[in-house]
């Protein structure tokens, strides 16, 4: 009798474990629920967050109330010259209404791949209709702008708010990148080589105008000096004449002063000449011959 009394209270604690586990559901604050009866829809979503209570039957879907990330897999697109480019976007989107999105695509990962559709087609459509130029630099927002709201309209009937879209990298593909680089690289080389024969151009005529100015000045240099050495001489040679004029005895004693100082003023000088060469009147003269150059000088 205990053991079957036992055995019911046994199966009464499994059957309302079974029903408060089946019966009861909690909802968290970044989340909300929709309860399903036979795989339909009952009532309104559940938005307030807390325990809830249901059906045994009844089932519930969770889905996340948060601002949700997308990442669509790369992109390669033509601009509207003929231009490829491998473009890198991300989203954020938001579920706004759950019994709409249940009806329309169900889960989280239907709709990642939905809306990586709706991205990819935008893309393609307007970015088809612009350059290059325009999408890596000067367009770039309003081309993300205009694939935004073009996806959110389309995203809404799934209960759907598309919050952003945007280019995360947009590069040349790899073959046209080597191109490009290619390319560049030979156009730095023939801007390098420019750059070198106008320097080389440049300091050619510098050096020519340096060597043209350093002859011209070594010119006037030499010009200037045979001027004023030619002055010097023709001063010299008018003080000369003047000492000359003033006593013309006492100048060539003078002079010949000079001469003998110059000649005899070595220790090892030798001398093989005439004694009656002109060269020594004056010594020969004695102190008679010189009493009138003697008187000359006095008078000066």
């Amino acid at each position: 009798m205990s053991t079957r009394l036992g055995a019911v209270v046994a199966a009464l604690v499994v059957i309302g474990l079974a029903l408060i586990y089946t019966t009861f559901y909690t909802v968290d604050q970044t989340q909300e629920a929709l309860v399903l009866q036979f795989g339909n829809p009952v009532g309104p979503p559940v938005e307030i967050p807390g325990l809830h209570v249901k059906l045994p039957y009844q089932d519930v879907i969770l889905y996340d109330r948060r601002i949700l990330d997308l990442e669509p897999p790369q992109e390669e697109v033509i601009g509207s010259d003929q231009k490829r480019l491998v473009v890198d976007t991300y989203a954020r989107w938001q579920i706004v209404n759950p019994l709409q999105f249940f009806q329309t695509v169900g889960t989280e990962q239907v709709a990642d791949a939905r809306l990586s559709a709706l991205i990819s087609a935008s893309l393609r459509r307007i970015i088809g209709t612009v350059e290059l130029q325009a999408v890596v630099a000067q367009k770039r927002a309003e081309i993300m702008q205009q694939v935004r709201n073009e996806v959110a309209t389309q995203a809404k009937p799934f209960g759907i708010d598309v919050v952003d879209v945007r280019i995360r990298r947009a590069d040349l593909p790899e073959e046209n990148s080597q191109a490009v680089y290619a390319r560049m690289k030979s156009e730095r080389q023939r801007e390098a080589a420019s750059y070198r024969a106008d320097g080389k151009r440049q300091a050619t005529a510098i050096r020519a105008d340096a060597d043209r100015q350093r002859i011209q000045i070594l010119a006037d240099a030499q010009k200037q000096s045979q001027i004023l050495r030619g002055q010097g001489d023709a001063e010299a040679i008018k003080i000369y004449a003047d000492a000359y004029n003033q006593d013309k005895h006492f100048f060539a004693f003078y002079r010949s002063l000079q001469a003998y100082k110059d000649a005899l003023g070595g220790s090892n000088t030798t001398f093989v000449l005439s004694p009656q060469n002109d060269f020594f009147k004056y010594l020969e003269a004695g102190p008679e011959g010189l009493s009138g150059v003697g008187k000359a000088e006095h008078a000066r």
